[in-house]
């Protein structure tokens, strides 16, 4: 009898644990969401805006961090949402130009702290960095804490430089350098469209800090393992660039690369990247 309710008892707490973790994970997702360029035609912002918010909500995303985004692009996302956002643009520091911006549901989550940096030898100022010659790029980072479970984290978002090799492996090393420096050894999270695929020296330098949840998931990924389709339906979908990297200690329960569409169109050249997770 004592047998019994033993493991009658044990099974509860395992059912406990297992709820208790379920409830308090956090869907975190990286999204590429393509620049509002009008050049783009059927595929051009406003064809397809209200699909990506709606998208974005149907997931739940918690916190996601999006790369391109002008600012009428984010207070588009922004409108009529749960949602707020932190990040500025990468020309000037304020709006001007592309943002690597931070949204988050205002209701669960409270920023302790914010900044962002340029991806280049004088990274507290807007600046091309190495042999970048098209843009600035620049990392936007908070501070949250969940309100829910009273736990904190970072949370960093970048965008790497799609044509400087150097800007790239340089851009790696000073991520981790920033994130240690930033963080200080608390639990992180760094999204972003990193332009490189996994076997580069950037994304195995990234690796020396944080897990790619990709490796690391406890259900198997889903969905294609490629990222990018340039509006193209019939896109191979083989290389992946886009990334979510986690603590050591954050546990990654899924992951997906979502490619879904309405009337064989994509909501962005990209595939969000989606990851649910809980912070110990």
């Amino acid at each position: 009898m004592k047998k019994v309710l033993f493991t009658f008892l044990a099974a509860v707490c395992m059912i406990s644990a297992t709820f208790a973790q379920k409830n308090n994970a956090i869907t975190v997702a990286s999204y590429n969401i393509r620049y509002n360029n009008p050049g783009d035609g059927e595929n051009a912002w406003p064809n397809r805006k209200d699909n990506l918010k709606a998208q974005v909500r149907y997931h739940d995303f918690d916190v996601f961090g999006v790369q391109e985004a002008l600012v009428g692009q984010l207070k588009d996302i922004a409108e009529g949402s749960e949602y707020t956002y932190f990040g500025a643009g990468r020309d000037d520091g304020k709006e001007g130009g592309e943002h690597s911006a931070i949204f988050y549901k205002k209701d669960r989550f409270k920023v302790l702290d914010s900044g962002n940096f340029w991806l280049s030898e004088t990274p507290e100022k807007p600046g091309k960095g190495w042999d970048a010659t098209c843009c600035n790029r620049i990392c936007s980072w908070v501070k949250l804490q969940d309100q829910q479970t009273k736990k904190q984290f970072y949370f960093f978002n970048v965008h790497f430089d799609h044509e400087g090799v150097v800007a790239r492996r340089e851009s790696g090393k000073l991520m981790v350098k920033k994130i240690k420096e930033i963080a200080k050894g608390a639990q992180s999270i760094c999204t972003g469209d990193f332009n490189s695929t996994p076997e580069t020296e950037q994304i195995k330098e990234m690796q020396t800090l944080l897990n790619d949840s990709r490796q690391v998931t406890k259900m198997p990924p889903y969905g294609p393992v490629g990222t990018f389709n340039a509006f193209k339906f019939d896109a191979p979908m083989k290389d992946r660039i886009d990334y979510v990297f986690t603590s050591k200690s954050i546990q990654v329960l899924s992951y997906a690369t979502f490619n879904q569409s309405l009337n064989q169109r994509y909501f962005s050249d990209h595939q969000p990247v989606v990851v649910k997770l809980v912070i110990q």
